[in-house]
């Protein structure tokens, strides 16, 4: 019996889906760091910091997860 290959188009098709996406929000993210998050540095204030730090724990959670760090090291 002969096994035939698996059609993995639908998984492909939905893998690149999902990785367009990815890209489409880390450009938008990368351009509103490059604008300080659309902040002036004499409007900061702390409730800016927690926005900000709220979005870094987000972030530190998706990296950590994806290389293996932080609380998902092996």
């Amino acid at each position: 019996m002969t096994r035939r290959a698996t059609d993995n188009t639908k998984a492909l098709d939905a893998f690149i889906a999902a990785k367009t996406e990815i890209d489409a929000m880390l450009e938008r993210l990368a351009a509103l760091s490059a604008d300080h998050f659309e902040n002036s540095p004499d409007e900061i204030n702390w409730g800016h910091v927690g926005t900000l730090n709220h979005y870094r724990d987000k972030l530190r959670e998706i990296t950590d997860m994806a290389f293996s760090e932080g609380e998902h090291a092996e």
